[in-house]
């Protein structure tokens, strides 16, 4: 995915830009709101932001003019209805719009500061260090083992493999249930168990972000609540961002939450604020059922 010329050139940022304190994008129109989770950020900065990003397929435009920052160790949930660009938006922070030739993206997308579309930046060591777990589990034809195993062996992993499967596998809440089941066949595990395989096969690989695009909307109640629950555990050692069109489970699960509409962000808060007091009409009307 492209960027335009207009980014080639960029003036040094300073400590507070740097920070995710300077500029206020257009997308964020109340720079004090309270909840902005910039006001988080004064020491670590944001893992991820985007500064007037927009992405476009082709000549249509999918997402217009977005910034918005990204806080380490908590879970930010995008909502929004169909169409939003929500998992557009989702797939920006690990270039994976890069494999659809008519996209292509003008703004700034920064990875702990630095520009992810830089020329020199690896997109598959991007996508090691900011893994995908996707709506459908989509565990490879391959044994419980070697479904995490083989980042390893793609990234030529040098330590103990066999010790870094079982550490993934605990990671994402799964080894009592397949630990006497690792030569088997991943397929035969059930949803729930499969999506969690996927997340550890993320996690094998020593992700410092996870992405995650409606990672249990294919998932029963009790392994949707299995899913939510590791979230929160994951949350101590890794970011995570999740589009979700479950209103229940963004207000359960994420710390702060983004609402998207027509590829803009309409706004952006803690989560508790978006739910009780949400500061645009369309918020409200979204979040009510009113509308989406």
């Amino acid at each position: 995915m492209g960027k335009s010329a207009a980014n080639e050139a960029k003036p040094e940022r300073t400590a507070m830009q740097r920070l995710g304190l300077g500029e206020s994008g257009a997308s964020l129109s109340e720079a004090e709101l309270q909840g902005d989770p910039r006001n988080i950020m004064v020491h670590d900065g944001p893992v991820l932001e985007t500064r007037k990003l927009d992405i476009s397929y082709g000549e249509t435009k999918v997402i217009h003019g977005i910034s918005l920052t990204i806080p380490r160790h908590h879970i930010t949930a995008l909502i929004g209805p169909s169409g939003s660009g929500k998992s557009t938006l989702l797939r920006v922070f690990n270039r994976m719009n890069d494999v659809i030739p008519s996209a292509w993206c003008e703004g700034e997308v920064l990875f702990n500061g630095e520009d992810l579309y830089a020329p020199e930046v690896d997109p598959v060591e991007v996508r090691r260090r900011i893994g995908m777990v996707f709506q459908k589990p989509n565990p490879f034809p391959k044994s419980v083992f070697e479904n995490v195993a083989f980042g390893l062996r793609i990234n030529r992993y040098q330590g103990d493999i066999a010790e870094r499967v079982e550490a993934a596998i605990r990671g994402a809440a799964l080894w009592d249930e397949v630990k006497d089941r690792l030569k088997d066949s991943a397929l035969g595990l059930s949803g729930g168990q499969q999506q969690r395989l996927c997340i550890a096969r993320a996690l094998a690989v020593e992700p410092e972000v996870i992405l995650m695009d409606e990672p249990a909307s294919a998932l029963d109640p009790i392994a949707t609540g299995r899913i939510e629950e590791l979230m929160q555990e994951l949350k101590e050692d890794y970011t995570i961002v999740i589009v979700t069109h479950n209103m229940q489970q963004a207000a359960r699960v994420a710390d702060y939450t983004a609402f998207m509409n027509l590829g803009r962000l309409i706004e952006y808060a803690d989560t508790q604020k978006i739910f009780t007091g949400p500061s645009d009409d369309r918020t409200e009307a979204y979040i009510t059922g009113r509308f989406g």
